[in-house]
């Protein structure tokens, strides 16, 4: 498992894009982990939203919603760096 855990709704708009593929390719240190339920009721079927190490990103948008993720991937490698 990585060190940055990535947490997703298996019913989330995210889903539409290949996320852990991407992230899994790009940042070896993170794991993407894909639940039936993250109990943000209603959340993902209106925006796309992931949880990374504990703090929900959301957007209006899966690519914005992307950069916003890699963006929280990236400042949380940079504590252990």
């Amino acid at each position: 498992m990585g060190i940055v855990v990535v947490e997703i709704c298996d019913g989330s708009l995210i889903t539409e894009i290949q996320l852990e593929e991407i992230l899994e390719s790009e940042y070896p240190e993170v794991a993407v982990i894909e639940s039936s339920c993250l109990s943000f009721c209603g959340m993902c079927a209106k925006r796309p939203y992931a949880i990374v190490n504990g703090k929900r990103i959301f957007a209006k948008t899966n690519e914005e919603c992307l950069e916003l993720i890699k963006q929280q991937v990236e400042a949380e490698l940079a504590v252990f760096a």
